[in-house]
């Protein structure tokens, strides 16, 4: 099911570059750097590029609260939303590389966006560093609970839909996409700047489905506004046993959502040092691992060589799809 790209290339360049847990090492063991021993003086920007209300934002808020007292200085949150992230990371590109001021950014906007947006000024992970990663979350297909389709065999056999996605370039696209695309689903891609609004339009019934991580969802599925019809997970969500998944269905479609912290690639290594070891201690509290269950969210907390390594082959993996499927989501 997996298209993993040949490794040797890409990690015999990785492998020059130090990992980001031997530089946090450095930190502890006590570097001289002045920049090192004088970061933080201040507040740290951490920008969300989402709206408000997604789990992009839900994920942010709770790390950064949680990474406060290890750091030692606050972390005040402001959302940039806009082109799946790519608006606030373009804004940090163009500041200074610092670490004043951080970012989410999230695995769609590097292994799709660029098979479905044509953009030449896009954003690439060689010009970010990750500080630490965070979260890996699946998608579910829904639909309002007072819809007529009852069942995903009804939706995909309506004369017209209309879905709405988190925004061009993600993992809800690509998702909702492959699906409408594979059963010629006369289907209108309604994108939003992230998962609140696009949770708020299917509450609202300006659309007929939408396909939204499981932080986004469940809440209205168990208050019963939402019906889930299947999920684009490998295996079935423990929080929704009896809603089957794309594969069961005989759809190649897996897709899911990694969300990490970055900064500029040239920021300084001992300030990259300092953040990294925050938001590792921050990972391993009590409270942050509450909200991560409270909000149906799987860990993924890997060093920054292994999370370039896998968005590098989730591209080739979702290449090998579109180009399977003989889908065209277009572009932007």
């Amino acid at each position: 099911m997996q298209h993993p790209l040949p490794r040797r290339g890409l990690l015999a360049g990785l492998a020059a570059v130090p990992s980001l847990a031997a530089l946090a090492a450095c930190q502890v063991q006590g570097g001289s750097d002045e920049a090192a021993a004088e970061f933080p003086t201040r507040a740290v920007d951490f920008w969300v590029p989402f709206d408000a209300g997604g789990s992009g934002d839900l994920i942010s808020r709770a790390v950064a609260k949680a990474a406060e007292e290890p750091l030692g200085e606050s972390l005040p949150v402001t959302n940039k939303p806009g082109a799946n992230g790519a608006v606030g990371l373009k804004e940090l590109l163009a500041g200074k590389a610092d670490g004043y001021t951080i970012s989410l950014a999230v695995k769609s906007l590097f292994a799709i966006g660029p098979l479905v947006v044509d953009d030449p000024e896009a954003v690439t992970i060689d010009q970010l560093r990750i500080i630490t990663t965070l979260t890996n979350e699946g998608y579910v297909l829904v639909v309002h609970a007072d819809s007529p389709f009852q069942t995903l065999d009804d939706l995909l056999k309506a004369e017209a839909v209309n879905y709405g996605t988190t925004g061009v370039g993600t993992g809800s696209q690509l998702s909702a996409g492959l699906l409408f695309g594979l059963n010629n689903v006369n289907a209108t891609d309604v994108p939003f700047d992230g998962g609140g609004p696009t949770v708020t339009a299917l509450l609202g019934q300006d659309i007929d489905a939408a396909s939204l991580s499981l932080a986004e969802t469940m809440p209205h599925i168990e208050a019963g506004d939402m019906r889930p019809l299947c999920v684009f997970s490998e295996e079935r969500s423990v929080y929704l046993n009896d809603v089957p998944t794309a594969l069961e269905l005989n759809y190649n479609i897996l897709v899911d959502q990694r969300r990490f912290i970055v900064v500029p690639a040239d920021t300084p290594d001992d300030v990259v040092g300092v953040l990294t070891l925050a938001f590792e201690e921050a990972r391993e509290g009590g409270e942050y691992g509450q909200f991560l269950e409270d909000n149906y969210m799987e860990r993924w907390e890997v060093d920054g060589i292994e999370a370039e390594l896998h968005l590098s082959e989730a591209t080739e993996q979702f290449a090998a799809q579109l180009s399977e499927s003989g889908v065209d989501l277009g572009s932007a």
